[in-house]
């Protein structure tokens, strides 16, 4: 197995491919990542381990989604058996349960992190919630990131290519850093279908009239949840696909 380098392109290629992949299956997929969604808003709900519990489970589901991927990247002869879905997800529960484990703690860490920026400036504390929210956001999201790049490609890795927990995050931290050209222009693409188009569209409906900006407000939810939430998690398929030739050794 061997991680590439590859141009930026390629993350525009992860968005449009995942609508291809989309289409060749949209109720299989899409059942599948309401199910990822619908795990992760119940155990959010299970205060106060809830948010644990999912730390735990979220390697686990995203291998069972990129199952579901892989079957409609290759489709079988005949229609696939749902054991299929669970391939190797009982072969390799120790490692992903490991990866759910050290997930767990790298969260705990960020948001204490966090907590000692906030300690460490006190007048920031006096600002209005509503005004210091994008800060806090971008500042979160800034101390996530090598979480994000070390997670992203390593449930797979230990799932189909047998990769020890901790080396596979190592080698998913190395493939996105390597990658990080690909990984902006992706960012970027998800940015401009998943907000900035929606905002111009209810903007132009509310400028055309109110029950047309009442429709697509109802609307615009559901075709984010029901379609570009699947595109998105076949993204992460397919970028693992794009990044990590099987056959050889590890190339980091």
């Amino acid at each position: 197995m061997q991680a590439r380098t590859l141009p930026a392109a390629r993350g525009i290629a992860w968005v449009t491919g995942g609508f291809s992949l989309y289409r060749r299956g949209p109720a299989l997929l899409a059942m599948l990542t309401m199910f990822y969604l619908l795990v992760a808003i119940g155990s959010s709900l299970l205060q106060p381990i809830g948010p644990f519990v999912l730390s735990l489970l979220l390697p686990t589901l995203t291998v069972l989604v990129s199952n579901g991927c892989r079957l409609l990247d290759r489709p079988p002869a005949s229609p696939p058996a749902p054991a299929a879905l669970l391939r190797d997800l009982a072969a390799q529960r120790r490692p992903l349960l490991r990866l759910g484990g050290l997930q767990l703690v790298s969260t705990v860490l960020v948001l204490g992190i966090d907590l000692l920026f906030d300690g460490s400036d006190g007048s920031a504390l006096s600002m209005d919630d509503e005004a210091l929210h994008p800060l806090h956001l971008l500042r979160l999201m800034l101390i996530a990131s090598p979480m994000f790049m070390a997670f992203w490609f390593a449930p797979l890795l230990a799932a189909w290519d047998g990769v020890p927990a901790v080396k596979s995050l190592f080698f998913s931290l190395v493939a996105s850093v390597r990658n990080w050209r690909a990984f902006v222009a992706y960012g970027a693409v998800v940015a401009l279908i998943g907000v900035v188009l929606p905002g111009l569209l209810l903007f132009a409906a509310g400028a055309v009239s109110t029950g047309l900006l009442t429709l697509l407000s109802a609307a615009m939810p559901m075709l984010l949840l029901l379609v570009f939430a699947p595109v998105l998690m076949a993204s992460v398929y397919l970028s693992y696909r794009d990044v990590f030739v099987t056959g050889v050794n590890v190339d980091v």
